[in-house]
């Protein structure tokens, strides 16, 4: 018994001098060849159900690993795509269709096979494919899709409708959808109070930001990890961004017609009288002021991009 003991603790401690070698290695080779930013990534297996059978007894311990590597791929690929972007964004007729994050899809729908039960890859992997450049992958369709397979494994599970009517009422502006997947959600049982009236507000006000800072609330009530708080905060914080953006324009606005050209810089608004100070958001960074007198949060604010509003609604009263 104590050879075999013996003989298995060198065995062991063969293995950690070698693994800790070829980290060495490793290191040294990507200091000295980088890899470069275009190589191409590849999934060798896209089947999840083959993926399924091949890890038999393992499948939960897969699916961890290929969560994983989804949010490895994610963070990845998003800071490369900020590193890319330039500003002023182009309109969105000129955008080109997503394409940064070919491989998300697929490596949340392998994980989620593997565990059809993995309610965290199902609920941040489909905020991760909604969100629009640069945050995420700009595909609501596979967002809902990927909610929609996991209400096939747990058709009780009212998050997975809630999240559904977020994706339509954010990302697609389609207001009657989010509204009848909120209704559907409130009828779950087990599920909280505010979804019914959520559903009515969503529905009765067609999406402006009233009823976006009542959805938005009322997640930041239900959230049960730090991350999702921390979202719908940040959401909320966009929202009164958005307020205050409103005010700061209707100023310049008056600028405009009392100068005759619009005011390139925050100084110029303080001379005239029209604003006390520097503007700041709510993450307490400065409004950037565009050349042509519009006003938007800076870049290194931790709210921007804002969310674009639907184009047809008017703007609420402050």
């Amino acid at each position: 018994m104590t050879s075999r003991f013996s003989r298995t603790a060198g065995v062991t401690a063969i293995i950690l001098v070698l693994l800790a070698g070829a980290v060495q290695l490793q290191a040294v080779r990507e200091e000295r060849y980088p890899p470069l930013a275009s190589d191409d990534e590849s999934l060798y297996l896209r089947s999840s159900d083959t993926l399924r059978r091949l890890a038999g007894a393992y499948t939960l311990s897969a699916s961890d690993l290929y969560w994983i590597r989804a949010i490895q791929y994610y963070g990845g690929n998003k800071r490369r795509v900020e590193a890319e972007m330039k500003w002023p964004a182009p309109p969105p007729a000129l955008a080109k269709v997503p394409d940064d994050y070919p491989l998300l899809y697929p490596l949340l729908d392998i994980t989620t096979t593997l565990d059809p039960l993995f309610t965290v890859a199902y609920r941040f992997g489909s905020v991760f494919l909604a969100e629009s450049e640069p945050r995420g992958a700009g595909r609501p369709d596979l967002a809902i899709a990927l909610l929609e397979k996991g209400l096939r494994s747990r058709p009780d599970k009212w998050e997975y409708m809630q999240d559904i009517g977020f994706v339509h009422y954010w990302y697609m502006e389609d207001y009657k959808a989010a509204a009848d997947w909120f209704n559907q959600a409130s009828l779950v049982p087990g599920a909280p109070w505010w979804l019914k009236s959520l559903a009515a507000t969503t529905l009765a006000q067609g999406g402006d930001r009233r009823s976006s800072r009542a959805m938005w609330e009322a997640i930041l009530q239900s959230a049960d990890n730090d991350w999702m708080r921390q979202d719908a905060e940040r959401r909320l914080m966009q929202l009164r961004a958005l307020d205050e953006i409103d005010l700061l324009q209707r100023r310049l606005d008056t600028y405009v017609a009392r100068i005759g050209h619009p005011a390139t810089s925050w100084e110029m608004l303080i001379r005239a009288g029209l604003v006390a100070g520097v503007p700041l958001d709510p993450t307490r960074t400065p409004y950037a002021l565009s050349a042509d007198g519009q006003v938007t949060v800076s870049q290194s604010s931790t709210i921007w991009p804002l969310p674009v509003e639907p184009r047809h609604l008017p703007t609420p009263p402050s």
